[in-house]
């Protein structure tokens, strides 16, 4: 049996989102946020579904660092919910909810396990999305004050944060196709959010660090594009540079620019914005789950969450495996895509997410016996040394997720998780992949997938 030994210091972990599971809707003074709206509409999510209970995680954080302690995880990646700190996305903080996360890092800390909070995982205040949302430049301001108060609270507890967690599905499946919330369908508006969204987390970033905090970077999900070379080109500008180049290099793509130019003339970025984007960074996080194919097809339309994709599909090839999202599965594609982010901007990075959603519940036994997850698991993980042999500077590897959750449009249908949650009762059971993932964590090895 090989066992693939990672780096000494590789940092393992899990993630989760402070919609998907906190519950606690309304309590201590939390505001409404876009979810909150978009749930209550009649067809947004499945079943009329909503984070509004969740998996009570508000009130059994106790639990579930108990969870994570059982697995040896040495990080915990979650989010904060700026409605909880800011109920209108503005003025004073929320003691309640500061309080709140004050606990849960010290609780962390306590188990010996490092706290990594992510400032927005999509939970905009609604105040805010009346205003108008991440198409204006206010809330990219308020971002950054948002930023500046929980920075002070809590910096000086926290090593490393994530500003943003993929702007790409803020932009695009909030404000291009309607698939998330706000649920709005405007190619524009999905552009000024992309560039919003960047202006914010570069004012966040120098908030945070003007607060002590030592790590600063934002979580992305950089697609892994296959197929004609035109085709991904085209696609790569507005699913991968059109954040990396701010980010890393301070300008939009030029391409990027030309093709989407029937929309918009780019006006909304102002003197200065661009500086402001491109901070330095201290690593990159990578969320990763499947690759895209994509081939020329004159004629076809625009798609809406690719403004300027016209005369490109997107297709599948036979023979692939497929996970309950109806996701390909090929692992190649994530040592392809941290060795091309490796080659082309020279930042380190680590897997903020990867995972996949079965639907297996327990057995007769009271187990969950995930085995495709397992499988799915052990792929990935060699895939990621596969990149560190080949020279990327990848520091750790944090699996979504650390339990099923509200998995946002699709309400609770699709399991993402590692521990089994029964939402009638909130138990929550440890499944096989918990198990194979502790074993990970403690040998700091994964066994090579076919042995």
């Amino acid at each position: 049996m090989t066992k693939l030994n990672f780096p000494k210091g590789f940092l393992w972990g899990t993630a989760t989102a402070s919609y998907q599971i906190e519950g606690a809707a309304t309590e201590d003074g939390r505001g409404p946020s876009i979810w909150d709206t978009f749930s209550d509409t009649p067809g947004k999510t499945w079943r009329g579904q909503s984070g509004r209970v969740a998996c009570d995680h508000y009130h059994r954080v106790d639990e579930d660092i108990a969870l994570m302690k059982s697995m040896g995880v040495d990080t915990y990646r979650f989010s904060i919910a700026w409605p909880r700190i800011q109920p209108d996305g503005s003025g004073p903080a929320n003691p309640a909810g500061l309080d709140f996360y004050d606990r849960l890092i010290d609780k962390l800390t306590a188990a010996g396990i490092k706290p990594m909070p992510t400032l927005y995982h999509w939970d905009l205040p609604q105040t805010l999305e009346n205003l108008g949302g991440w198409p204006e430049r206010e809330t990219a301001e308020r971002f950054g004050e948002y930023a500046d108060i929980v920075g002070t609270r809590l910096a000086d507890r926290v090593e490393t944060w994530w500003t943003l967690n993929e702007p790409w599905c803020s932009a695009f499946l909030g404000y291009g196709n309607g698939h998330h919330a706000p649920g709005l369908t405007d190619p524009v508006a999905s552009l000024k959010a992309a560039h919003h969204l960047l202006l914010g987390h570069g004012l966040a970033a120098q908030a945070l660090r003007a607060a002590g905090a030592e790590q600063v970077s934002i979580v992305l999900n950089p697609t892994q594009l296959r197929g004609d070379e035109a085709a991904v080109r085209k696609g790569d500008a507005v699913a991968n540079r059109i954040f990396f180049e701010p980010l890393f290099k301070g300008v939009y793509p030029a391409d990027l620019l030309e093709n989407t130019a029937h929309h918009t003339d780019w006006s909304f970025v102002q003197n200065g914005d661009l500086e402001q984007i491109n901070q330095p960074l201290d690593l990159l996080g990578v969320n990763y789950y499947n690759p895209t194919w994509v081939r020329d097809a004159p004629g076809a339309p625009e798609d809406p969450l690719a403004p300027g994709s016209a005369d490109v599909e997107t297709w599948t090839p036979e023979g692939l495996e497929f996970t309950d999202m109806d996701w390909p599965i090929d692992a190649t594609g994530l040592t392809d895509l941290l060795v091309r982010i490796h080659k082309d901007y020279g930042v380190p990075v680590m897997i903020t997410e990867n995972g996949a959603a079965y639907p297996t519940g327990p057995n007769a036994e009271g187990e969950v016996v995930d085995t495709e997850r397992v499988d799915y698991l052990r792929s990935h993980i060699a895939a990621v040394h596969e990149a560190i042999e080949a020279g990327v500077d990848v520091r750790g590897y944090t699996a979504w997720s650390l339990m099923d959750n509200f998995e946002w449009a699709f309400g609770y249908d699709k399991r993402f998780g590692l521990v089994y949650v029964d939402y009638a009762t909130q138990e929550r059971i440890p499944k096989a992949s918990a198990k194979f993932y502790a074993d990970v964590i403690a040998a700091n090895a994964v066994e090579r997938p076919g042995n």
